[in-house]
């Protein structure tokens, strides 16, 4: 058993005894899913805790003899740990994010452990209701849609929006998987449009439809390992070099790059690929003095175009 599997129990234990006292030896081992032995090595533990000073008065007073547990001098940790507002939010958030996905089985179980942390989480749980709503953006029918075709291993028929370059594409994709980064579902598969596997975010579908063609993704496609992000580089994008301060070192760190020059004083080069120019030049913009453009010269050019634009519209408030 592991010092961090240990510690929550041992935190939970002297509670719980402070609160059934001449609890029996065989019924706290039973309630805490250990052995009669874990139990007693537990027990010696908390035996050797307390309060800094290491007396005889600080430290937990704890004996098991004849089977009964007797704990004194534990005042200070008495109460059950309750979740502050931060973890309370995070784990009711994951779990309802969880319960979001379509290819989760158990809702009732997992509806059982939210409820029962909403009720352990007290006043946190209840700043998580009022405050946090979780939602997963999607088209109205996208999902059911996209789970009918994955469920029948059907051709799928798309009208999909392209921020970057704000057009609608239409597209013919074989499902593999449905997948959620960041908390936004995605269907993975084989677009035949781009003769790859692609990622299609399910809130810029403006149409789907399961068409009567068996998915038929080619051999050796796979739906790859998805992190936050979700893009992956392709060497047929465009290589480009950027120049950065220490302020603009976090590019290298949050995007993948080719290849990190340390150039000294804590400044960067780095190369790294994009298949789109403009979300490039609003990178470049973002960066500020905190970066430059080394190459292509084509989006330098393109970056000067938009910070003078950006800077007339200043002039004319």
């Amino acid at each position: 058993m592991s010092t961090a599997d240990r510690l929550p129990r041992l935190l939970a234990l002297v509670p719980y005894l402070m609160s059934h006292p001449g609890a029996q030896v065989p019924e706290v081992a039973k309630v805490f899913g250990l052995t009669e032995k874990q139990l007693i090595d537990d027990l010696q533990l908390v035996w050797m805790c307390g309060l800094p000073g290491h007396t005889p008065g600080d430290l937990i007073d704890v004996s098991w003899d004849g089977g009964e547990i007797i704990i004194d001098n534990a005042d200070t940790i008495a109460r059950p740990l309750r979740l502050a507002v931060d973890e309370a939010s995070a784990l009711l958030v994951a779990l309802r994010m969880l319960a979001e996905l379509p290819e989760f089985g158990d809702r009732d179980a997992l509806s059982r452990v939210i409820a029962k942390l909403e009720r352990a989480a007290g006043e946190a749980a209840a700043v998580v209701s009022s405050q946090v709503a979780v939602e997963v953006d999607a088209a109205p029918d996208a999902l059911p849609t996209v789970n009918e075709a994955l469920r029948r291993r059907r051709r799928l028929s798309l009208r999909y929006y392209v921020p970057g370059r704000d057009e609608v594409t239409p597209r013919e994709v074989d499902p593999m998987r449905l997948v959620m980064v960041d908390g936004r579902s995605y269907l993975s598969g084989w677009c035949y449009r781009a003769e790859a596997v692609r990622l299609f975010r399910l809130d810029r579908m403006l149409t789907v439809d399961v068409l009567d063609v068996p998915a038929d993704p080619p051999a050796g496609a796979e739906p790859g390992e998805v992190t936050p992000g979700v893009f992956r580089p392709s060497p047929s994008d465009e290589l480009v070099e950027l120049e950065l301060t220490p302020a603009g070192r976090w590019v290298a760190e949050y995007y993948p790059c080719e290849e990190v020059t340390e150039l000294g004083e804590g400044r960067l080069r780095v190369a790294l690929r994009a298949r789109d120019q403009g979300w490039l030049v609003r990178l470049a913009l973002r960066l500020g003095d905190t970066g430059r453009v080394l190459s292509p010269a084509s989006l330098a050019a393109s970056v000067r175009e938009a910070a003078a634009s950006a800077l007339k519209l200043y002039e004319s408030v």
